[in-house]
């Protein structure tokens, strides 16, 4: 009876400690938020966060269309269709209780202000995977070397010149049709290099819709453009100077920009040069289907197709490794819907694995190292690899001049700045006259990129970053070399149609006094074609092929240089570059 009794009370007990166990905690809720989000609202007060839902949108399938507003279409209406769905029932909530939000759809989030008693609320949503912090983050500010008091050079930038952009436009290619996107401090609109440009002057009249957005609701009361601002406003500097390089010109003597043809739109992200992870999204959000000026009506046909990032979101302030997936989410996002994200480097050089922040930091963006007028690495100039992901990945991607740029400021005038603040904007200018020439490519980002890189001018460093020789090319310094617009735009001309890839070996290359040709599974009537970097033709050779073809041709009396080759069979044309040694 003893035993049974005992092994009765063994059961109930049991079971009353597996049921005890098994009783969920009522404050699990808390594990989904961010620890000083919590500590803060549990002493009273209102605290914003960003509300990250648990279901992200797979657009990877935009990949496989064909235009840039195919893709962007679908990544923008799959991307809505998520965020409608699974933020349902938090939007109820949130209009319950009358609390400041903000939908995003490039993430799956929600910015939010709210006290405790509205966090518990949220974060017991099982839709909701968790509630982040959004504190205050700074841009690293470039040097400004000295201002201009208003008298104007006779003569282009020198960076526009160094990357053979006063070349390209000299073929009838200003970077006319295509749209350059900008967040950063704000912009000049009006500015006299700048008004010509701006996607919304007509000549006679100005529309900010779909061609603004100010992300800062928000601040101090002292920003000379308020908040909620209706048509670009500037509240440092830094911004403005920034679209100068991409598209800046006064049709005078002030030629500053890369791509004087092209339009721009533009949205404010920082408060002062204060950002949080919440503005740098929203604008980012704006990019992907910009809207009117009441925010409303979003329309992904009219995304730009560059933008230039010239900030940071460091981890000292707020962007970490937790949060890092979100921005990246963005860029990708962004990259499927066939616009390129240009990132600045940083300036933390002249170490190595000083590329440590959001975006620079990410595969998908397009990062870019500061060069001098003499083609050396900026001192500054943030190097590789990333290590802060543990991914060692290489970066930057390519380099361009931002030591000593001239451009664009406030009131209508003139300043020079160093950073890699300054190079970035040449790389969007550049894609602009990339598609200007080759408006096939819009929207292939991977093919621009490609362009870009291929006919970057090699430069090697002995500082070893990431385990890097004297003769590694790409490297965690300079990427795949400085910047040369005029040499990409030739490359892709030779381009037309890659099917003969795996049918044209020239080689060595470099090369000295002779080139090998194979020719291998063409028939008929072939030629090859060789070009200057300037694009003058100084040899061709025709070829009758009814078999495999293997030959060779001197060339040792052509200078020492860059060439470009163009294989022509049919209509199948592939072409690349080759470099005769001394």
């Amino acid at each position: 009876m003893k035993n049974t009794y005992f092994l009765l009370s063994l059961m109930v007990a049991l079971v009353l400690g597996l049921a005890a166990w098994s009783t969920p905690d009522e404050n699990d809720w808390e594990r989904k938020v961010d620890a000083t989000v919590l500590q803060e609202a549990q002493q009273g007060q209102n605290v914003e966060f960003l509300v990250v839902m648990a279901e992200q949108a797979d657009v990877s399938h935009a990949k496989t269309l064909k235009t840039k507003e195919a893709k962007g279409t679908y990544v923008f209406n799959t991307l809505q269709q998520t965020a409608l769905r699974t933020q349902a029932q938090l939007t109820t909530i949130l209009e319950q209780n009358n609390a400041d939000f903000r939908s995003f759809v490039i993430v799956n989030a929600v910015w939010v202000k709210g006290d405790i008693n509205l966090i518990q609320a949220i974060a017991q949503l099982n839709e909701v995977a968790e509630l982040q912090a959004n504190p205050t983050t700074q841009f690293q500010a470039p040097r400004q070397e000295a201002e201009d008091p208003g008298r104007s050079p006779s003569a282009i930038e020198w960076g526009i010149t160094r990357i053979g952009a006063d070349d390209v436009w000299a073929e009838g290619y200003t970077g006319q049709g295509i749209i350059v996107a900008g967040q950063d401090t704000g912009y000049e609109w009006d500015h006299p290099a700048l008004i010509k440009n701006y996607k919304g002057w007509d000549g006679t009249n100005v529309d900010h819709n779909y061609n603004w957005h100010d992300a800062i609701h928000s601040n101090g009361g002292n920003n000379p453009c308020g908040v909620d601002s209706t048509e670009p406003c500037d509240d440092n500097n830094h911004g403005t100077h920034t679209m100068g390089t991409m598209i800046g010109t006064d049709g005078a003597d002030n030629q500053i920009g890369v791509a004087p043809g092209a339009k721009f739109i533009c949205c404010r992200n920082m408060d002062q040069g204060n950002g949080t992870p919440a503005t740098y999204l929203e604008c980012y959000n704006w990019f992907l289907a910009p809207t009117d000026i009441m925010n409303a009506n979003p329309t992904p046909s009219k995304a730009p197709h560059v933008i230039n990032n010239s900030w940071s979101c460091p981890e000292s302030e707020g962007c970490n490794s937790s949060n890092w997936w979100m921005m990246q989410t963005a860029v990708n996002n962004l990259r499927n819907a066939g616009v390129v994200v240009v990132v600045s480097a940083g300036n933390s050089g002249s170490s190595c694995e000083t590329i440590r922040t959001p975006s620079a930091i990410f595969d998908e963006s397009y990062t870019v190292g500061s060069t001098t007028i003499t083609d050396a690495l900026s001192n500054f100039s943030s190097r590789g690899p990333v290590t802060v992901d543990g991914s060692m990945r290489m970066k930057p991607d390519i380099a361009a001049p931002g030591s000593s740029v001239r451009s664009a400021v406030r009131n209508g005038g003139y300043a020079t700045y160093s950073g890699t603040s300054m190079a970035g904007p040449h790389v969007a200018g550049a894609i602009a006259l990339l598609l200007s020439a080759r408006p096939d490519l819009i929207g292939d980002v991977d093919g621009i990129e490609a362009a870009l890189n291929q006919a970057a001018v090699a430069m090697t460093t002995s500082e070893g970053c990431g385990g890097d020789s004297s003769t590694d090319v790409p490297n965690n310094s300079f990427g795949h070399g400085r910047l040369d617009i005029l040499s990409a735009i030739l490359i892709v001309a030779t381009q037309e149609i890659p099917d003969l890839e795996h049918k044209v070996a020239i080689f060595p290359n470099p090369f000295q006094a002779s080139l090998s040709i194979n020719f291998v599974d063409l028939k008929g009537e072939t030629s090859l074609e060789l070009f200057t970097a300037t694009g003058k033709k100084v040899l061709q050779e025709n070829y009758e092929l009814s078999d495999d073809f293997v030959g060779s041709i001197p060339v040792k009396d052509l200078a020492p240089g860059i060439y470009f080759y163009r294989v022509t069979n049919g209509e199948e044309i592939i072409g690349g570059k080759l470099v005769k040694e001394q």
